[in-house]
């Protein structure tokens, strides 16, 4: 029986060498397997077995028959999630700002990531009691505002998107749920995820049309009750469309 610590440290060692490799190809342009593997220290069979690892992900591809390798399209999505989401804070920051502001609650974007919703920005309003912070918190998609405004969109593309700790006696009531979330463009969550916290949230788009984020407005239930949640709907909308225009997505006339 082999040694497990050995095992996790041989594996983190080819994870760190695998690394090395996209970076070497980065700065060089194109590398090939004798070149990597003398920078790397190792054997050709060794560098060799990392391209090929690589190569199978789509993070690096050979050029022709030279033998060389460079970096392959598989990085791009990967990279595109990061430069969405740094895209996302920044075109949102202001019209976050200015709404928590104006409503005096807490103002998040949220994006998905693995079946759930991610607050990666958040702007706080000048109440003196201010809800949990929640940068960087990561919340289930069903009861929540962010995750239903994500999850109603995900269901639109692919109805088995629903999140399987969703009870079967639920799951007929959360899709009817999200499709009124998808024709209204907003959602609520009503003391849901925790007693006393309600919020709204709006869906933010890309220059594609397609939902990457979703701005939330929380607070307490007794400031923000259904009347008041009722009245700010609005307000949350126009901000997510706001963004959304900022990301380049223009809604048809």
């Amino acid at each position: 029986m082999g040694n497990p610590v050995r095992s996790r440290e041989s594996g983190v060692q080819s994870v760190d060498r695998a690394i090395t490799v996209l970076e070497l190809i980065a700065g060089l342009g194109e590398a090939g397997v004798s070149e990597l593997a003398a920078a790397l220290e190792v054997h050709k069979s060794t560098a060799f077995r990392l391209l090929g690892a690589l190569e199978e992900h789509g993070l690096v591809e050979q050029i022709g028959d030279r033998g060389k390798y460079r970096l392959g399209f598989g990085l791009i999505p990967l990279a595109g999630r990061v430069a969405e989401r740094l895209e996302v804070t920044t075109q949102g920051r202001p019209v976050c700002d200015e709404l928590a502001a104006r409503l005096g609650e807490t103002v998040n974007i949220a994006i998905p990531d693995r079946g759930f919703a991610v607050n990666v920005d958040q702007a706080r309003g000048p109440a003196m009691v201010t809800t949990y912070n929640w940068l960087g918190r990561i919340t289930p998609m069903h009861n929540t505002s962010s995750g239903k405004v994500l999850l109603a969109a995900a269901v639109a593309d692919d109805p088995t998107a629903l999140p399987e700790e969703v009870r079967p006696a639920d799951r007929n009531a959360l899709s009817r749920e999200l499709a009124e979330v998808t024709a209204a463009g907003y959602a609520w969550s009503l003391e849901e995820l925790e007693t006393g916290l309600n919020a709204v949230a709006a869906p933010v788009r890309d220059h594609s049309g397609s939902v990457v984020a979703a701005l939330s407005v929380s607070g307490p239930s007794y400031r923000l009750p259904v009347e008041r949640i009722e009245e700010i709907t609005p307000e949350v909308v126009a901000a997510g469309r706001e963004i959304s225009r900022r990301m380049g997505f223009w809604e048809p006339v």
